[in-house]
């Protein structure tokens, strides 16, 4: 019996090769996209499990309460540390500081000549780290073990760093390793790589000892009021106590060793590990990437929504194609056959497509997985075969099964025999036309939604990578440094050097870029005030030139004089505007003192507000002030025409002055727009999918036509005989489904404007979402089914009346 059902299955695919293609390729493309993105969201909800204790392991953060709303930041203060293993001692905690782009060299035979050394520099992954850090989170120790990181000027580096570094891990352990030129360290351990799926790049540990003992050098600062983004601490509840008793014993904890008792600004809490990659909040300030929650729903919403698409494009071919088969049911009927084993027939027809389509989608998904990377943050070389990728793609098979063939298989086996025999079955009287209507309008609300989701993505990607950010970032050539004594003594001649080349039109040694991922804040005092402000001010250090190269503009004042300490201050107008200043001109001599400084600064200038971070964010009050020990990079401002040249020479004069260190000259528009690089990935996954959607909608609407078409031949012959013109015919074969297409723009509009208000809002700027992207979603949609329908169309137009009218 299967073997016959299989061979009359085999039989109707080749005899129906064109439908039996729309199936199949609809089908495949679908299942390879839902593939994909279960290999992408696989990945993504993985990270941080790894360790197997991760469910008891949480993340201590920071809340600060300002006068205008909450603000979150990882970083807990250092004096924070001590104080929470005092008052909790039955909680473990593990601190750890970022040190990023920092360099590492492997010192050369000759310690006299620099030119020779082996230089690496780490964009991240390099770490100040508590031995305790260890006892949390666990590691694969290759050699050494977590003690060695209990003395000064010790390092552990991982496995694929020791190879990099000494070319053999085995012989690592032992050998010297100097980091910035600062500090000279000895491998004292090595552990094995940590997985991709972690937001631990643990590559270069450094003892947490030597971090306390370079203040200066590595900006440590055991002042309460000092908070930065760096300094995390990490903790393992025991069994019993849950995060919810210490929440509520955190709060007590953090008015107690609060400045100012009467207001406190700052509170802590716990953050789960497992939540850590997807809560946006606190940005990613350790791992290479966060991804939100929200991103993972709308990927696993867009996966449903293809596959039910495809699905959709079964039902409607199969329905209408059931009529074409009546006769043989009829027989089967009066033969004997049981409607079970007319529904096991069609379902194992069914079953045969989806199989054929599965093993076609497998084939798409391999080829396509080495450009994955491209639309998501997944590592080279990610498989596509595992357990759970197997198990999806049995689920997504038999689900595909089921949805599209369940139906066909109860409306053919429920034809009566005497109709069927007759040829009396028609497409009207299967009752499948109503349900087909529904299912285009279906199909096309999900196409909708992805139209207007691509355009509203592109849109707000192109204003946030267009928008104007308050400076200019422009042909601004980023060369960070270093601020050892050796480093610093050599600012000026390089300065002077780079400023001899025409095509330099400034330059400026700072802390940071006005735009960039760093979140260094500190409690202040403002105009000679003893009770410090309800807020904290964000630090970004600079020489006088700062203004000037990056084009600020002054609402009131101007730069300060140079100098190597902090005695005059610039500020932005939120800071002013926050202190309850209105005029910019009133804030102009007026005193500011950083939390754990001992003497006040002057303000000589109000810089009109620019982005602080990405266009996520909010403008955060900024202070700009110079201090020598901070400026490590140099930001060169140049002429646009040969860049290529002029970096060339930039790079070499680089090189001959700091022979000590690597160059790692970047631009900052570059550099800016790798902030958005989640989003851009998501618009492009937008862009992707939204035309798979198209695609298999057209499909649909093609084999419709089709079907039409070979149904209609006769009524086409009629109409041309009595006058009707090619332009009449595809009118009759578009109308009904351009309404239809209407209809669903009608359902899909208030979906699709509610899900992009809701991805809008992680942009603190963002664009209004206008009349104007709807109306070209509608139009783009009708356009396209208009044209997938007049081809079909138009070839029935054509055919000879003659011959229409003698077909049957």
């Amino acid at each position: 019996m299967f073997k016959n059902y299989f061979k009359i299955a085999w039989r109707n695919i080749l005899r129906h090769k064109g439908y039996s293609i729309i199936n199949i390729s609809g089908l495949s493309v679908g299942i390879a996209a839902c593939l994909l993105i279960f290999v992408i969201l696989q990945f993504e909800l993985s990270f941080n499990t790894s360790f197997t204790n991760y469910k008891s392991l949480y993340h201590v953060v920071t809340q600060q309460m300002g006068e205008d709303g909450t603000t979150y930041n990882p970083g807990v203060s250092v004096p924070g540390l001590d104080a929470l293993r005092i008052d909790f001692p039955q909680v473990k905690f593990a601190a750890i500081n970022s040190s990023y782009g920092s360099q590492l060299t492997v010192p050369g035979n000759d310690p006299t000549n620099a030119v020779n050394d082996k230089k690496f520099s780490e964009p991240m992954g390099v770490f100040f780290m508590e031995p305790q850090f260890f006892d949390i989170f666990h590691s694969e120790w290759l050699a050494g073990d977590k003690s060695a990181l209990k003395q000064p000027n010790m390092v552990v580096i991982d496995k694929s760093t020791a190879i990099k570094y000494f070319g053999d891990w085995k012989q690592a352990m032992g050998k010297t390793l100097k980091m910035d030129n600062v500090l000279t360290l000895r491998v004292a351990g090595i552990i094995g790589d940590a997985p991709a799926n972690s937001d631990f790049p643990l590559k270069v540990m450094v003892s947490y000892i030597t971090w306390k003992q370079h203040p200066k050098d590595y900006n440590y600062s055991n002042e309460w009021g000092s908070l930065s983004s760096n300094h995390q601490i990490f903790a393992e509840l025991p069994a019993g106590f849950t995060a919810a008793n210490m929440d509520a014993q955190l709060v007590p904890f953090t008015r107690k060793y609060s400045e100012d008792k009467t207001k406190v600004t700052r509170a802590h809490f716990l953050q789960p590990l497992k939540d850590m990659h997807f809560d946006t909040r606190f940005g990613n300030t350790i791992g290479d990437h966060s991804t939100s929650m929200a991103t993972i729903r709308i990927l696993a919403l867009i996966a449903a929504l293809i596959i039910v698409m495809a699905s959709i494009n079964f039902i409607n071919l199969s329905t209408a194609q059931s009529v074409s088969r009546s006769k043989e049911v009829g027989i089967r009927k009066v033969l004997g056959s049981t409607r079970k084993q007319l529904i096991s027939q069609v379902l194992g027809e069914t079953t045969l497509i989806v199989v054929f389509s599965v093993v076609i989608a497998t084939v798409i998904a391999l080829f396509s997985l080495p450009y994955l990377k491209n639309i998501a943050s997944v590592p080279d070389g990610i498989g596509l075969f595992n357990v759970g990728t197997v198990s999806s793609l049995l689920l997504t098979t038999l689900t595909v099964i089921l949805l599209s063939g369940i139906y066909p298989a109860l409306i053919v086996s429920g034809f009566k025999p005497i109709l069927a025999i007759k040829n009396k079955i028609t497409a009207a009287s299967v009752g499948g036309i109503p349900l087909r209507r529904a299912l285009v309008v279906g199909q096309f609300v999900i196409a909708q939604l992805l139209i207007i989701g691509t355009l509203v993505a592109v849109k707000q990607m192109n204003f946030v990578n267009e928008a104007d950010l308050g400076f200019n970032k422009s042909a601004v050539l980023i060369l960070p440094g270093y601020t050892d004594s050796i480093s610093l003594s050599k600012i000026e001649t390089f300065k002077q050097q780079l400023l001899a080349n025409p095509r330099v039109k400034s330059i400026s040694f700072a802390s940071d870029a006005p735009s960039s991922d760093n979140n260094w804040g500190s409690n202040f005092y403002y105009n000679n005030d003893p009770k410090g402000a309800t807020f904290a001010t964000f630090l970004k250090f600079g020489d006088a030139d700062y203004f000037k190269t990056f084009g600020f503009k002054f609402a009131a004042g101007k730069g300060y004089d140079p100098a190597d300490t902090t005695r005059q201050v610039v500020v932005n107008e939120t800071l002013i505007h926050k202190l309850g200043v209105k005029r910019a001109e009133d804030a102009i001599g007026k005193t500011l003192k950083m939390g754990g400084a001992k003497s006040w600064a002057t303000i000589t200038g109000v810089v009109k507000d620019f982005k602080t971070n990405s266009l996520r964010d909010a403008v955060k009050p900024i202070t700009i002030a110079p201090r020598k020990q901070f400026e490590s990079l140099a930001a060169v401002k140049i002429e646009t025409g040969n860049l290529s040249n002029t970096v060339t020479t930039i790079k070499a004069l680089w090189e001959k002055t700091y022979p000590e260190y690597a160059y790692n000259g970047y631009f900052l528009d570059d550099n800016i727009a790798k902030f958005y690089e989640q989003e851009n990935k998501l618009a492009l996954v937008y862009k992707i999918f939204a035309g798979i959607a198209i695609f298999i909608s057209c499909l649909g609407l093609y084999g419709l036509v089709s079907y039409m078409a070979v149904q209609r031949t006769k009524e086409v012959g009629v109409r041309k005989v009595l006058g009707a013109s090619v332009a009449n015919i595809v009118f009759m074969f578009s109308k009904e489904f351009l309404l239809l297409i209407a209809i669903a723009f009608v359902i899909a509009m208030p979906l699709a404007w509610y899900l992009m208000s809701q991805w809008l809002q992680n942009f603190a700027y963002r664009i209004p979402l206008t009349a104007g992207v709807f109306i070209l979603a509608i139009v783009g949609s009708m356009g396209i089914a208009w044209l997938t329908v007049s081809y079909k169309a138009v070839k029935a137009a054509l055919v000879n009346p003659v011959k229409s009218l003698k077909s049957e």
